[in-house]
C-alpha cells in the first residue's frame, strides 16, 4: 500500500471541498491546522486521514497519516518526524486537526487534510486546506535624537530608530511629517536572532530645521501592522519651556523659604536684644539720698 500514490490519484479526479484558513504562528511556537468534519460518531477503523503539503508535493507530500485508527509513519516526511500530533479525544467527533510542533520558516506551506471512509469502496468524505504563515509583532519603535555629530556637515543631525523580535523582515520608513515625504535612511541593519525573529536598527541624517517633524515607521505586512515613533521640534521646545518653568518655580520656592527664615532670625534677634536691655535695667543699683 503506497500512501503517496493514493494522494496523487485522489487529487487527480476528486472534487475538493476546501475550507481556506490562514494560521499565523511565531517561529518556535506550535500551530494547530484546522480540519473539522461536521459529523459525530465516526468509526475510526473505517477512516483514513491524511495531511499533506499541497503547494510543493515534489519535496515530500506526507505530513501525517492515520489509517484505521492508528498513526502510520511509514512515508511521513523526515522534516515532520516527531513534530505532528492528532487530537485523539476529538477524532470520533470529526475533528481531525493537526498540531504542528516548533514551527519554523520551512513549514510555511499550504496544507491539505483529506478524510476518506472505507465502506464498499473508499471515498473522500471531507477535504480542507490551511495556509500556514509565520509572523510576530515587533516591539514599539524607540526613536532617539536629534544628535549632532562632530564629523557631520554644519546643521546636520542624526536620528536613530530600533525595534526588536518581529517576523518576517520589516519594511522601515523614515517620514518627514511636515509634508509626508519619505526620507532615505543613512543606515539600515536587520539582525536575525536564534529564535528566528529579527531586530532592526536604522539611522537618518537630516538638516536641522526649526520645525522638524520626523517619524520612524516599522511595517509588518503579514500582520498588517504599522508601528511608529515621532519627534517634533515643537514638543521639544514645549518640554524645555516646561522644564524651565519648573526650575523657576523651584527657585521661587527656595527664595521664599530663605525670606521666611531671615524674618524668623531677625525676630529672634530683636527678642533677645529686648530681654538683654530689660535685664540690665533691672539689675542697676539704686542709690538713696537723705539727711542723717
Amino acid at each position: 500500500f503506497n500512501i503517496t500514490s493514493l494522494f496523487f490519484s485522489l487529487s487527480f479526479y476528486l472534487t475538493v471541498i476546501a475550507l481556506e484558513e490562514i494560521i499565523v504562528s511565531k517561529p518556535g511556537d506550535n500551530a494547530t491546522l484546522s480540519c473539522i468534519y461536521q459529523e459525530r460518531g465516526l468509526p475510526l477503523e473505517s477512516l483514513r486521514v491524511y495531511w499533506q503539503i499541497a503547494d510543493d508535493q515534489e519535496e515530500c507530500p506526507v505530513v501525517h497519516a492515520l489509517i484505521s485508527g492508528q498513526d502510520n509513519e511509514s512515508e511521513q516526511c523526515i522534516h515532520f518526524k516527531n513534530r505532528t500530533q492528532l487530537f485523539w479525544d476529538r477524532l470520533e467527533n470529526g475533528d481531525f486537526s493537526l498540531l504542528l510542533l516548533n514551527v519554523s520558516q520551512s513549514d510555511k506551506h499550504t496544507y491539505k487534510c483529506v478524510v476518506l471512509q472505507r465502506t464498499e469502496y473508499t471515498k473522500v468524505i471531507y477535504q480542507a486546506e490551511v495556509v500556514l504563515s509565520l509572523a510576530a509583532s515587533y516591539s514599539q519603535p524607540i526613536l532617539s535624537g536629534p544628535m549632532r555629530n562632530s564629523d557631520s556637515t554644519e546643521g546636520e543631525v542624526t536620528f536613530s530608530c530600533k525595534s526588536d523580535h518581529g517576523y518576517p523582515k520589516p519594511n522601515v520608513y523614515w517620514i518627514n511629517k511636515t509634508d509626508n515625504s519619505h526620507l532615505s535612511p543613512s543606515e539600515l541593519k536587520i539582525t536575525l536572532h536564534t529564535d528566528g525573529t529579527y531586530s532592526v536598527f536604522s539611522t537618518l541624517k537630516v538638516k536641522a530645521t526649526s520645525d522638524m517633524q520626523i517619524e520612524c515607521s516599522i511595517e509588518n505586512k503579514i500582520l498588517q501592522e504599522n508601528l511608529s515613533a515621532n519627534y517634533t521640534q515643537q514638543n521639544q521646545i514645549n518640554s524645555s519651556s516646561t522644564e524651565s518653568h519648573k526650575n523657576l518655580e523651584k527657585s521661587g520656592r527656595g527664595a521664599q523659604a530663605v525670606g521666611i527664615i531671615s524674618v524668623v532670625i531677625l525676630i529672634g534677634l530683636l527678642v533677645g536684644l529686648t530681654c538683654w536691655l530689660w535685664r540690665r535695667r533691672t539689675s542697676k543699683p539704686i542709690s538713696y539720698t537723705g539727711n542723717e
